[in-house]
């Protein structure tokens, strides 16, 4: 009897397989748990629309999605273990690797470029810049990133934030304790709080005021896809996935906002289309439109203003040591540059 060659033992094998003799097992999908920024709202259909359209399978991933409490709130949720990846704001993700580098997560794509950090306050009140937020109250949700940069923005400033009082509220009455007068102003992105006024009735454009951590010394970047140190070293191929499917749906949502809203209003029936379509565009426009993402693509960041801004929280907060560039953003999971969107209009 004359030996089989490997290669004709190849070729039964494969005729087996055909025939339906014998059966591969399917590659098994790695499993991620992501936490997002905040509830289910127009942007987050960008990253829902990478899943609907099924390019996490493609990647070989499960993703499941759990909403947020705030873009601050993303970043221990990674750090201690409870979510594989998260939606958040990259300045928490600096002051934890100050205080914790071995815990700190790590910032992979960078989505918010430009710092959607305010304090709203009435049109008609008596806050007309920060030097007004001494002797008067002013209010927030716990894991706001605005909150949480407030010192910062104080420090750069020079203002005594000791003389302004501070509550705690919950995000659903946020702006109407504003607009009831209940506190003088209050923390969020511009986005948020703008959309939020609308739904009330409120027009944002006449009845209120932003007063923007940028215009006042704090160009900071904000949310970012961040993963687990434990990820990023024992599967570096699902972040490159993860980053793949991802910037897919990105470019999809620009390319067809519609079709985003369709994937955030299939997980929240109650939203309105028409309004969480014009977030998204507030989005795009707004936190998403730096043009610096003209030379380095979305999702890069620029490697002098982030050594900035690590710096100005360092000084600002009185961080116990100064994280390195390389601690806070890797970009070697990103997709290719030529890959990447280059505008968002």
């Amino acid at each position: 009897m004359k030996p089989i060659r490997l290669g004709q033992l190849t070729l039964v094998f494969v005729l087996a397989v055909n025939a339906g003799i014998l059966a591969v097992p399917a590659a098994a999908e790695t499993s991620l748990k992501m936490i997002l920024n905040w509830k289910f709202e127009g942007p987050q259909g960008m990253i829902f629309l990478a899943q609907d359209r099924g390019y996490f399978k493609q990647e070989g991933l499960d993703v499941t999605f759990d909403q947020g409490n705030g873009s601050a709130a993303a970043v221990p949720m990674v750090a201690n273990g409870a979510y594989d990846v998260g939606f958040g704001d990259i300045n928490a993700l600096i002051e934890l690797a100050a205080k914790q580098p071995e815990k700190a997560p790590v910032a992979v794509y960078m989505l918010y470029n430009r710092p959607p950090f305010t304090v709203a306050v009435l049109a008609d009140g008596p806050i007309k810049s920060p030097t007004d937020f001494p002797g008067h109250k002013l209010g927030g949700t716990p894991n706001d990133g605005a909150l949480k940069l407030f010192p910062a923005l104080c420090s750069l400033n020079h203002i005594d934030c000791t003389k302004v009082a501070m509550e705690s509220m919950q995000p659903a009455l946020r702006e109407q304790m504003l607009v009831r007068g209940q506190v003088d102003g209050v923390f969020g992105y511009v986005t948020t709080i703008r959309f939020s006024a609308k739904r009330m009735g409120v027009d944002p454009d006449k009845q209120l005021r932003f007063i923007r951590y940028d215009g006042y010394g704090l160009n900071l970047y904000s949310n970012a896809i961040i993963v687990s140190k434990t990820l990023a070293k024992d599967h570096p191929e699902a972040v490159k996935g993860l980053l793949n499917a991802i910037n897919h749906g990105i470019k999809d949502a620009i390319a067809d906002p519609d079709a985003a809203i369709k994937a955030v209003v299939a997980r929240e029936p109650l939203l309105k289309p028409a309004v969480e379509r014009e977030r998204l565009e507030a989005t795009f426009a707004g936190e998403m439109s730096s043009p610096e993402i003209a030379t380095i693509g979305l999702g890069d960041v620029d490697d002098r203003r982030l050594s900035e801004a690590i710096n100005i929280l360092v000084k600002a907060e009185a961080l116990p040591r100064t994280p390195t560039d390389g601690e806070v953003f890797d970009r070697s999971f990103l997709p290719p540059k030529g890959d990447r969107p280059t505008s968002v209009h």
